[in-house]
């Protein structure tokens, strides 16, 4: 029963992921808050205000502002937003259960196909969280060819949702460097963005 209702739960998402991408993507403005506090919403609300900081964080980027380096051994915020897109696969990851296998294919997308999977990435994640009763089912996975290995969602918490809140700081931070600063519209502490 739970696994038709997890396969039901995907197939909503994923209706949902066209209409996001017809009408608008996620994370405009931030979800309104669950009615309770358990375990599974407040590590969903964690995700969704990643995903609405990386939203206004990569909004509108130019791209002078995506080649931007401020010096030859520093990531470009192009290679910044790499590793969030990477850092969000790993996130949705854990809440499917499944394995992030090394060595595998790159994908060879734009900067708004990335962009728009790594907000769905959070999107999903997010709510999965906000449905579960229990995160400790939800482990991060890393499998080679030569290992395999499981971790709680503790680490989850400290290691790719953290690693991707600080990496939308070096963006908003890059983009000021490049010339195109973050909207002053946007109020990180309500989640929306003023008239």
């Amino acid at each position: 029963m739970k696994s038709l209702l997890f396969t039901l739960f995907l197939g909503i998402c994923q209706i949902s992921w066209a209409q996001d991408t017809i009408a608008e993507l996620p994370y405009r403005e931030i979800p309104e808050s669950s009615e309770s506090f358990t375990a599974g919403t407040v590590a969903a609300r964690m995700i969704d205000g990643l995903g609405f900081r990386y939203y206004w964080a990569t909004d509108g980027l130019r791209q002078e502002d995506l080649d931007y380096r401020p010096n030859d051994e520093a990531r470009a915020t192009s290679e910044t937003i790499d590793h969030i897109y990477s850092l969000s696969i790993t996130i949705v990851n854990a809440t499917l259960n499944k394995a992030n296998v090394s060595g595998g294919e790159k994908e060879d997308l734009t900067y708004d196909e990335k962009r728009e999977r790594t907000l769905h990435n959070f999107k999903m994640a997010a709510d999965i969280l906000r449905l579960s009763d229990d995160i400790s089912e939800f482990k991060t996975i890393f499998k080679s060819d030569k290992s395999e290995n499981s971790f709680d969602y503790w680490n989850q918490i400290n290691g790719p949702i953290e690693d991707a809140i600080w990496h939308c700081g070096q963006v908003v931070l890059l983009r000021r460097a490049s010339g195109n600063p973050f909207n002053s519209k946007v109020n990180l502490f309500t989640g929306k963005v003023r008239g």
